[in-house]
């Protein structure tokens, strides 16, 4: 259906702001070392993330974003200093947060009467190599029992820099989640207990789920065969 600009692609949907895009995928994977085995080489896409809501952003989102800011206030930090940018996209909101005041803000929103996100579900790394200077995220997943709630936070930080505070002292769940967000991303939580591999080898180099790992790896053997390398194979790009 054409979207009244002659343009066969959907329509934007109504009170969504425009996407934010922040590079240019090529092949399936976006892996930029070794041979792509994929099929899907030549394949070329825009990546972008849901830029900032503005309000009334629906639902509940409203009041938890009331009662956050206030709470923040009463605690003398202005919430402009913590809250970066409020997302509410496909039914979900997400509050992208200052990682400086990211102990503060999980801290309140886990005791304050009003919110009470007693529950964290744990945190995901994720790698967007052309969102320069905050290359990598962490994304934590909150739910309130009390009030049947559920909402995301994310902290954004540079490659060169992946320091994120840890979340163990206030949501001790997050202990293994944050040391898989290590292992397979490089995310430093300071302040973790025991900041070590969980799933590589403690001499592991690099980090297998950033975008810019190289496809390369081990030759399998296989009743008598080697199999070579993924770089090693056919590449079909």
């Amino acid at each position: 259906m054409e979207n009244g600009n002659g343009n066969n692609v959907p329509a934007p949907r109504a009170g969504v702001p425009g996407p934010e895009v922040i590079g240019v995928r090529k092949g399936m994977f976006g892996a930029r070392n070794g041979g792509d085995t994929s099929g899907y080489g030549g394949l070329v896409r825009t990546v972008a993330l849901p830029g900032a809501s503005s309000r009334p952003y629906g639902s509940y989102f409203d009041e938890v974003a009331d009662e956050l800011e206030g709470a923040l206030e009463e605690q003398d930090l202005l919430p402009g200093n913590a809250i970066e940018k409020v997302v509410v996209d496909r039914g979900e909101m997400t509050l992208h947060i200052a990682r400086e005041h990211l102990l503060r803000v999980a801290s309140t929103l886990r005791d304050d009467p009003a919110l009470r996100f007693e529950l964290c579900t744990g945190v995901s790394g994720v790698h967007f190599p052309d969102d320069k200077g905050r290359e990598l995220h962490a994304v934590y997943h909150l739910r309130s029992l009390t009030h049947g709630r559920i909402i995301r936070l994310e902290v954004s930080v540079p490659d060169g820099d992946p320091h994120v505070p840890s979340l163990v002292s206030v949501y001790p769940t997050n202990d293994w989640h944050e040391r898989e967000a290590y292992d397979f991303f490089g995310l430093v939580f300071d302040g973790h207990p025991a900041l070590t591999r969980i799933m590589m080898p403690d001499d592991w180099q690099g980090f297998p789920q950033r975008k810019d790992y190289p496809l390369g790896g081990i030759p399998i053997e296989y009743k008598g065969a080697q199999i070579p390398a993924p770089d090693q194979r056919r590449s079909y790009s």
